[in-house]
Protein backbone atom coordinates (compact mmCIF):
# COMPACT_ATOMS: atom_id res chain seq x y z
CA UNK A 1 0.00 0.00 0.00
CA UNK A 2 1.59 3.41 -0.82
CA UNK A 3 1.63 6.06 1.87
CA UNK A 4 0.74 9.74 0.75
CA UNK A 5 3.06 11.45 3.00
CA UNK A 6 1.55 14.30 5.10
CA UNK A 7 3.18 16.94 7.33
CA UNK A 8 2.60 15.42 11.20
CA UNK A 9 2.02 18.29 13.90
CA UNK A 10 2.92 16.49 17.53
CA UNK A 11 2.36 19.54 20.89
CA UNK A 12 4.53 18.53 23.31
CA UNK A 13 7.57 16.08 23.64
CA UNK A 14 6.77 13.71 26.81
CA UNK A 15 6.83 9.83 26.01
CA UNK A 16 2.88 9.94 24.41
CA UNK A 17 4.47 12.73 21.82
CA UNK A 18 7.67 11.82 21.26
CA UNK A 19 6.37 8.09 20.92
CA UNK A 20 3.72 9.54 18.40
CA UNK A 21 6.92 11.34 16.22
CA UNK A 22 8.94 8.60 15.92
CA UNK A 23 6.48 6.35 14.59
CA UNK A 24 5.34 8.76 12.06
CA UNK A 25 8.91 9.82 10.84
CA UNK A 26 9.55 5.95 10.81
CA UNK A 27 7.02 5.58 8.50
CA UNK A 28 8.12 8.07 6.05
CA UNK A 29 5.78 11.43 7.04
CA UNK A 30 6.93 14.82 7.50
CA UNK A 31 6.67 15.40 11.23
CA UNK A 32 7.14 18.18 13.37
CA UNK A 33 7.35 18.12 17.59
CA UNK A 34 6.97 21.38 18.87
CA UNK A 35 7.83 21.28 22.82
CA UNK A 36 7.60 24.60 25.34
CA UNK A 37 10.74 23.81 27.55
CA UNK A 38 12.79 20.03 27.91
CA UNK A 39 11.95 16.98 25.97
CA UNK A 40 11.14 14.08 27.78
CA UNK A 41 8.07 15.79 29.41
CA UNK A 42 7.30 15.20 33.17
CA UNK A 43 8.53 11.34 32.90
CA UNK A 44 12.04 12.59 32.07
CA UNK A 45 12.51 15.90 33.30
CA UNK A 46 10.71 15.51 36.87
CA UNK A 47 8.95 12.10 37.47
CA UNK A 48 10.42 8.54 36.84
CA UNK A 49 13.80 9.55 36.41
CA UNK A 50 14.31 11.39 39.25
CA UNK A 51 12.45 8.60 41.77
CA UNK A 52 15.09 6.51 39.84
CA UNK A 53 17.78 8.80 40.71
CA UNK A 54 16.46 9.13 44.14
CA UNK A 55 15.70 5.44 44.94
CA UNK A 56 19.12 4.40 44.07
CA UNK A 57 20.58 5.80 46.51
CA UNK A 58 18.07 5.61 49.40
CA UNK A 59 18.50 1.54 48.81
CA UNK A 60 22.51 1.81 48.92
CA UNK A 61 21.57 3.62 52.41
CA UNK A 62 19.32 0.63 53.32
CA UNK A 63 21.89 -1.89 52.46
CA UNK A 64 24.71 0.24 54.12
CA UNK A 65 22.55 -0.12 57.69
CA UNK A 66 21.28 -3.69 57.02
CA UNK A 67 25.51 -4.59 56.78
CA UNK A 68 26.23 -2.42 59.75
CA UNK A 69 23.57 -4.26 61.67
CA UNK A 70 24.90 -7.35 60.92
CA UNK A 71 28.61 -6.25 60.99
CA UNK A 72 29.51 -7.31 57.99
CA UNK A 73 30.61 -3.33 56.79
CA UNK A 74 31.73 -0.28 59.39
CA UNK A 75 30.86 2.40 57.51
CA UNK A 76 30.73 6.39 58.28
CA UNK A 77 29.84 8.37 55.28
CA UNK A 78 28.25 11.96 54.96
CA UNK A 79 25.46 12.56 52.66
CA UNK A 80 24.54 15.64 50.82
CA UNK A 81 21.21 15.81 49.08
CA UNK A 82 22.03 18.81 48.30
CA UNK A 83 25.30 17.08 45.62
CA UNK A 84 22.68 14.58 45.14
CA UNK A 85 19.71 16.50 43.69
CA UNK A 86 22.84 18.30 41.35
CA UNK A 87 23.83 15.05 40.38
CA UNK A 88 20.40 13.89 38.78
CA UNK A 89 19.85 17.11 37.35
CA UNK A 90 23.62 16.47 35.50
CA UNK A 91 22.10 12.79 34.34
CA UNK A 92 19.04 14.32 33.58
CA UNK A 93 20.54 16.70 30.89
CA UNK A 94 22.70 13.70 29.46
CA UNK A 95 19.57 11.54 28.80
CA UNK A 96 17.65 14.79 27.57
CA UNK A 97 21.03 15.49 24.80
CA UNK A 98 21.02 11.93 23.42
CA UNK A 99 16.85 11.82 23.86
CA UNK A 100 16.96 14.53 21.50
CA UNK A 101 19.53 13.19 19.48
CA UNK A 102 17.74 9.99 18.66
CA UNK A 103 14.59 12.29 17.81
CA UNK A 104 16.31 14.42 15.30
CA UNK A 105 18.18 11.73 13.46
CA UNK A 106 14.76 9.74 13.11
CA UNK A 107 14.03 12.69 10.87
CA UNK A 108 11.70 15.04 13.20
CA UNK A 109 11.99 18.39 13.43
CA UNK A 110 11.99 20.09 17.02
CA UNK A 111 10.72 23.30 17.61
CA UNK A 112 10.72 24.83 21.08
CA UNK A 113 8.57 26.79 21.74
CA UNK A 114 4.97 27.17 23.30
CA UNK A 115 2.64 26.59 21.02
CA UNK A 116 -0.94 28.77 20.62
CA UNK A 117 -4.61 28.46 18.63
CA UNK A 118 -5.96 31.57 17.46
CA UNK A 119 -9.15 31.20 15.47
CA UNK A 120 -8.39 27.57 15.37
CA UNK A 121 -4.87 27.95 13.59
CA UNK A 122 -1.66 26.82 15.67
CA UNK A 123 1.05 29.32 15.80
CA UNK A 124 4.68 29.25 17.38
CA UNK A 125 6.29 32.32 17.96
CA UNK A 126 4.02 34.45 16.45
CA UNK A 127 4.39 32.27 12.81
CA UNK A 128 1.54 30.33 11.50
CA UNK A 129 2.24 26.20 11.17
CA UNK A 130 -0.11 24.18 8.74
CA UNK A 131 -0.38 20.78 9.61
CA UNK A 132 -2.71 17.85 7.39
CA UNK A 133 -3.01 16.02 11.06
CA UNK A 134 -2.38 17.21 14.88
CA UNK A 135 -1.77 15.44 17.73
CA UNK A 136 -1.96 16.81 21.36
CA UNK A 137 0.39 15.08 24.15
CA UNK A 138 0.59 18.19 25.88
CA UNK A 139 0.65 16.07 29.36
CA UNK A 140 -0.09 17.20 32.70
CA UNK A 141 0.98 19.06 36.05
CA UNK A 142 0.61 18.12 39.83
CA UNK A 143 -3.35 18.60 41.00
CA UNK A 144 -3.30 21.86 43.63
CA UNK A 145 -6.38 20.30 46.09
CA UNK A 146 -8.27 23.72 47.48
CA UNK A 147 -6.63 23.73 51.02
CA UNK A 148 -6.00 26.83 52.88
CA UNK A 149 -2.15 27.98 52.78
CA UNK A 150 -1.67 24.93 50.23
CA UNK A 151 1.10 27.40 48.25
CA UNK A 152 3.16 26.84 51.27
CA UNK A 153 3.09 22.98 50.31
CA UNK A 154 5.85 21.71 47.82
CA UNK A 155 4.78 19.10 44.18
CA UNK A 156 7.08 16.87 42.96
CA UNK A 157 8.40 19.63 40.79
CA UNK A 158 10.44 21.07 43.58
CA UNK A 159 11.75 17.90 44.94
CA UNK A 160 15.23 18.60 43.45
CA UNK A 161 15.41 22.12 44.32
CA UNK A 162 15.77 21.39 48.26
CA UNK A 163 18.91 22.15 50.22
CA UNK A 164 18.49 19.32 52.14
CA UNK A 165 16.66 16.40 53.53
CA UNK A 166 13.60 17.47 55.78
CA UNK A 167 13.42 16.54 59.49
CA UNK A 168 10.02 16.14 59.24
CA UNK A 169 7.85 15.75 56.19
CA UNK A 170 4.26 15.47 55.66
CA UNK A 171 2.77 13.75 52.50
CA UNK A 172 -0.77 14.58 51.19
CA UNK A 173 -1.66 11.63 49.22
CA UNK A 174 -2.39 8.18 49.33
CA UNK A 175 -0.99 6.50 45.99
CA UNK A 176 2.14 5.81 44.38
CA UNK A 177 3.90 9.14 43.75
CA UNK A 178 3.47 9.59 47.58
CA UNK A 179 4.35 6.41 48.81
CA UNK A 180 7.27 6.22 46.57
CA UNK A 181 8.64 9.47 47.82
CA UNK A 182 7.75 8.53 51.68
CA UNK A 183 9.84 5.55 51.32
CA UNK A 184 12.58 7.38 50.01
CA UNK A 185 12.71 10.21 52.59
CA UNK A 186 12.24 7.79 55.25
CA UNK A 187 15.43 5.86 54.08
CA UNK A 188 17.33 9.19 54.33
CA UNK A 189 16.02 10.29 57.52
CA UNK A 190 13.22 12.69 57.27
CA UNK A 191 10.39 11.57 60.01
CA UNK A 192 7.74 10.86 57.30
CA UNK A 193 3.61 10.74 58.01
CA UNK A 194 1.01 9.93 55.30
CA UNK A 195 -1.72 11.68 55.23
CA UNK A 196 -4.76 10.19 53.45
CA UNK A 197 -7.90 11.26 53.19
CA UNK A 198 -9.25 7.85 51.80
CA UNK A 199 -7.87 4.35 51.97
CA UNK A 200 -3.64 4.09 51.67
CA UNK A 201 -2.89 2.31 48.30
CA UNK A 202 -6.75 0.97 47.79
CA UNK A 203 -5.52 -0.35 44.53
CA UNK A 204 -3.03 -2.93 45.90
CA UNK A 205 -4.45 -6.93 47.00
CA UNK A 206 -4.97 -6.39 50.75
CA UNK A 207 -2.35 -9.08 51.71
CA UNK A 208 0.23 -7.37 49.54
CA UNK A 209 -0.11 -3.81 50.95
CA UNK A 210 0.17 -5.13 54.50
CA UNK A 211 3.27 -6.79 53.60
CA UNK A 212 4.28 -3.04 51.97
CA UNK A 213 3.29 -1.16 55.03
CA UNK A 214 4.75 -3.75 57.79
CA UNK A 215 8.40 -4.16 55.80
CA UNK A 216 8.93 -1.91 53.67
CA UNK A 217 7.32 1.01 54.96
CA UNK A 218 7.68 0.13 58.61
CA UNK A 219 9.45 3.35 59.76
CA UNK A 220 6.68 5.30 58.58
CA UNK A 221 3.32 6.92 60.08
CA UNK A 222 0.65 6.15 57.72
CA UNK A 223 -3.00 8.24 58.60
CA UNK A 224 -5.72 7.12 56.87
CA UNK A 225 -9.46 8.40 56.85
CA UNK A 226 -7.55 12.55 57.10
CA UNK A 227 -8.42 15.32 56.05
CA UNK A 228 -5.70 17.87 55.92
CA UNK A 229 -7.55 21.54 56.46
CA UNK A 230 -4.65 23.83 56.33
CA UNK A 231 -1.38 24.05 55.28
CA UNK A 232 1.28 26.58 57.32
CA UNK A 233 4.91 27.35 56.92
CA UNK A 234 5.78 25.02 59.71
CA UNK A 235 3.26 21.77 58.60
CA UNK A 236 -0.59 21.34 58.68
CA UNK A 237 -3.76 21.57 60.26
CA UNK A 238 -5.77 18.25 60.05
CA UNK A 239 -8.79 16.59 61.53
CA UNK A 240 -6.77 14.51 63.44
CA UNK A 241 -4.48 17.60 64.76
CA UNK A 242 -1.64 19.69 64.00
CA UNK A 243 1.61 17.99 62.59
CA UNK A 244 4.58 19.50 61.90
CA UNK A 245 6.85 19.30 58.84
CA UNK A 246 7.38 20.37 55.14
CA UNK A 247 4.15 19.38 53.23
CA UNK A 248 4.53 17.60 50.27
CA UNK A 249 1.26 17.35 48.05
CA UNK A 250 0.94 13.97 46.02
CA UNK A 251 -2.96 14.36 45.05
CA UNK A 252 -2.33 13.29 41.41
CA UNK A 253 -2.18 15.65 38.15
CA UNK A 254 -4.48 17.39 35.80
CA UNK A 255 -4.26 18.05 31.80
CA UNK A 256 -2.46 20.20 30.72
CA UNK A 257 -5.27 21.08 27.73
CA UNK A 258 -6.37 24.85 28.24
CA UNK A 259 -4.01 25.32 24.98
CA UNK A 260 -6.88 23.24 22.51
CA UNK A 261 -9.83 23.85 25.22
CA UNK A 262 -11.71 25.72 21.97
CA UNK A 263 -11.07 22.44 19.63
CA UNK A 264 -11.95 19.83 21.18
CA UNK A 265 -14.40 18.76 23.52
CA UNK A 266 -13.15 18.17 27.22
CA UNK A 267 -14.59 16.19 30.38
CA UNK A 268 -14.58 17.50 34.16
CA UNK A 269 -11.36 17.63 35.14
CA UNK A 270 -10.17 19.37 32.19
CA UNK A 271 -8.57 15.88 30.28
CA UNK A 272 -9.25 15.69 26.28
CA UNK A 273 -12.05 13.12 25.43
CA UNK A 274 -10.77 10.84 22.92
CA UNK A 275 -12.23 6.93 21.48
CA UNK A 276 -10.22 4.32 21.47
CA UNK A 277 -8.37 5.07 18.25
CA UNK A 278 -7.55 8.52 20.68
CA UNK A 279 -9.57 10.55 17.88
CA UNK A 280 -11.10 13.86 19.64
CA UNK A 281 -14.29 15.50 18.69
CA UNK A 282 -12.78 17.58 16.15
CA UNK A 283 -11.52 15.30 12.66
CA UNK A 284 -7.86 15.45 12.26
CA UNK A 285 -7.11 16.01 15.61
CA UNK A 286 -5.71 13.47 18.09
CA UNK A 287 -4.45 13.34 21.64
CA UNK A 288 -2.66 10.91 23.83
CA UNK A 289 -1.01 11.05 27.47
CA UNK A 290 -1.75 12.66 30.47
CA UNK A 291 -4.14 15.40 28.74
CA UNK A 292 -6.71 12.88 27.91
CA UNK A 293 -6.75 11.27 31.86
CA UNK A 294 -6.57 7.76 32.80
CA UNK A 295 -3.88 5.63 33.74
CA UNK A 296 -1.18 7.88 33.60
CA UNK A 297 2.01 5.73 33.13
CA UNK A 298 4.76 6.22 30.44
CA UNK A 299 4.16 2.62 29.10
CA UNK A 300 0.75 3.51 28.67
CA UNK A 301 1.09 7.05 27.27
CA UNK A 302 3.55 5.72 24.45
CA UNK A 303 1.29 3.34 23.26
CA UNK A 304 -1.59 5.75 23.52
CA UNK A 305 1.24 7.88 21.63
CA UNK A 306 1.30 5.32 18.64
CA UNK A 307 -2.24 4.58 19.00
CA UNK A 308 -2.66 8.07 17.76
CA UNK A 309 0.39 8.09 15.55
CA UNK A 310 -1.27 5.04 13.25
CA UNK A 311 -4.66 6.34 13.27
CA UNK A 312 -3.58 10.21 12.20
CA UNK A 313 -1.66 8.37 9.38
CA UNK A 314 -4.74 6.13 8.25
CA UNK A 315 -3.46 2.78 9.98
CA UNK A 316 -6.28 1.81 11.85
CA UNK A 317 -4.75 0.68 15.46
CA UNK A 318 -6.82 0.93 18.90
CA UNK A 319 -5.39 1.25 22.42
CA UNK A 320 -5.67 -2.01 24.24
CA UNK A 321 -5.78 -1.26 28.69
CA UNK A 322 -5.92 -5.13 29.26
CA UNK A 323 -3.72 -6.96 31.68
CA UNK A 324 -1.86 -3.10 32.60
CA UNK A 325 1.40 -3.54 34.17
CA UNK A 326 2.26 -1.31 37.18
CA UNK A 327 5.02 -0.84 39.63
CA UNK A 328 5.76 1.41 42.65
CA UNK A 329 9.65 1.85 43.87
CA UNK A 330 10.45 1.08 47.23
CA UNK A 331 13.24 -0.64 48.73
CA UNK A 332 11.38 -3.94 46.66
CA UNK A 333 9.92 -3.17 43.44
CA UNK A 334 6.27 -3.95 44.35
CA UNK A 335 4.70 -5.27 40.68
CA UNK A 336 0.94 -5.97 39.97
CA UNK A 337 -1.38 -6.22 37.28
CA UNK A 338 -5.14 -7.50 37.18
CA UNK A 339 -7.65 -8.63 33.86
CA UNK A 340 -9.71 -6.04 35.35
CA UNK A 341 -12.31 -8.33 36.22
CA UNK A 342 -13.07 -8.69 39.86
CA UNK A 343 -14.35 -12.10 41.00
CA UNK A 344 -17.27 -12.35 43.59
CA UNK A 345 -19.28 -15.04 45.38
CA UNK A 346 -22.13 -13.88 43.47
CA UNK A 347 -19.96 -15.18 40.04
CA UNK A 348 -20.79 -18.45 38.16
CA UNK A 349 -17.48 -19.17 37.66
CA UNK A 350 -16.21 -18.03 41.39
CA UNK A 351 -15.84 -21.83 42.75
CA UNK A 352 -13.15 -22.08 40.20
CA UNK A 353 -11.34 -19.17 41.24
CA UNK A 354 -7.98 -20.15 43.59
CA UNK A 355 -5.87 -18.40 45.15
CA UNK A 356 -2.00 -18.54 44.97
CA UNK A 357 0.49 -17.34 47.30
CA UNK A 358 3.83 -17.92 48.52
CA UNK A 359 6.91 -15.80 50.19
CA UNK A 360 9.72 -14.64 47.99
CA UNK A 361 13.15 -16.03 46.94
CA UNK A 362 16.38 -15.71 47.92
CA UNK A 363 18.78 -14.70 45.33
CA UNK A 364 20.47 -11.29 44.21
CA UNK A 365 18.89 -8.52 45.98
CA UNK A 366 17.22 -10.14 48.71
CA UNK A 367 20.44 -12.28 49.86
CA UNK A 368 20.96 -10.64 53.21
CA UNK A 369 17.04 -10.22 53.97
CA UNK A 370 17.17 -13.59 54.64
CA UNK A 371 17.39 -13.80 58.54
CA UNK A 372 14.89 -10.74 59.04
CA UNK A 373 12.90 -12.47 57.03
CA UNK A 374 11.52 -9.57 53.87
CA UNK A 375 12.53 -11.64 51.01
CA UNK A 376 9.47 -10.59 49.34
CA UNK A 377 5.80 -11.62 48.33
CA UNK A 378 3.97 -13.22 45.58
CA UNK A 379 0.18 -14.05 44.92
CA UNK A 380 -2.11 -14.85 42.08
CA UNK A 381 -5.66 -15.37 41.31
CA UNK A 382 -6.19 -17.93 38.72
CA UNK A 383 -9.25 -19.50 37.38
CA UNK A 384 -8.22 -23.30 37.60
CA UNK A 385 -10.36 -24.55 35.07
CA UNK A 386 -9.53 -22.50 32.05
CA UNK A 387 -5.62 -21.44 33.34
CA UNK A 388 -6.43 -17.69 32.68
CA UNK A 389 -4.56 -15.66 35.45
CA UNK A 390 -6.92 -12.85 36.89
CA UNK A 391 -4.77 -11.21 39.44
CA UNK A 392 -1.03 -10.68 40.05
CA UNK A 393 1.02 -9.09 42.65
CA UNK A 394 4.80 -9.47 43.07
CA UNK A 395 7.39 -7.90 45.83
CA UNK A 396 10.72 -8.63 44.94
CA UNK A 397 13.83 -7.17 43.69
CA UNK A 398 13.30 -6.66 39.87
CA UNK A 399 9.70 -7.64 40.36
CA UNK A 400 8.82 -4.53 37.44
CA UNK A 401 10.56 -6.91 34.32
CA UNK A 402 8.97 -10.05 35.43
CA UNK A 403 5.54 -7.95 35.34
CA UNK A 404 5.95 -6.37 32.06
CA UNK A 405 6.70 -9.71 30.08
CA UNK A 406 3.77 -11.72 32.02
CA UNK A 407 1.40 -8.62 30.91
CA UNK A 408 2.40 -9.75 27.41
CA UNK A 409 1.56 -13.48 27.85
CA UNK A 410 -1.89 -12.81 29.49
CA UNK A 411 -2.72 -9.96 26.36
CA UNK A 412 -1.97 -13.24 24.27
CA UNK A 413 -4.02 -15.42 26.01
CA UNK A 414 -0.91 -17.91 27.34
CA UNK A 415 -2.33 -19.82 30.45
CA UNK A 416 -0.59 -20.94 33.70
CA UNK A 417 0.05 -25.36 31.82
CA UNK A 418 1.56 -22.77 29.39
CA UNK A 419 4.23 -22.53 32.32
CA UNK A 420 4.78 -26.46 32.46
CA UNK A 421 7.52 -25.61 29.37
CA UNK A 422 9.41 -22.71 31.94
CA UNK A 423 12.96 -22.58 32.90
CA UNK A 424 14.01 -19.84 34.98
CA UNK A 425 17.69 -18.36 34.68
CA UNK A 426 19.16 -19.17 38.46
CA UNK A 427 20.01 -17.25 40.31
CA UNK A 428 16.23 -15.73 40.87
CA UNK A 429 14.67 -13.63 43.46
CA UNK A 430 11.47 -13.98 40.87
CA UNK A 431 8.70 -16.74 42.83
CA UNK A 432 6.23 -15.91 40.01
CA UNK A 433 7.42 -19.20 38.03
CA UNK A 434 7.45 -20.92 41.29
CA UNK A 435 3.22 -20.41 41.61
CA UNK A 436 3.00 -20.98 38.04
CA UNK A 437 4.46 -24.02 37.57
CA UNK A 438 2.69 -25.23 40.36
CA UNK A 439 -0.73 -24.23 38.87
CA UNK A 440 0.21 -25.70 35.42
CA UNK A 441 -0.20 -28.82 36.80
CA UNK A 442 -3.96 -29.03 37.21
Amino acid sequence: MQVIKMKMVIIGGGPAGRAAALELARIEHEVILIEKSDLGGTCLNKGCMVVCGLNDVARFMNDAANFQDQEILKLNFEFSYKNMAHGIKNTLSKIRHVTEKETQEAGVKIIYAPANFHKGQLYVEGEHIEYDKLIIATGGRPFIPPIDGAENAITYLDILELEEVPEKLLIVGSGIIATEFASIFSSMGSEVHILCRNNFLSKLDPEVKEYVVQNLLNSIKIHEKVDTIKITMSGAITSQGQMEGLVLLATGIVPNSKVVSDLVKTGNQGEILVNEKMETSNPGIYAAGDVIGGVGTTPVARMEGIVAAHNAAGIENKANYEYLPYAISLDYDVAFLSSGKKSSPDDENYSQMVEGKIPGSAGPGSFWRVLARNTGFSKTMVDIETGSIQELSSIAPGARYNMAYLSLLMRINRKTYDFDQFVETHPSTDSIYKLMRFFAKY
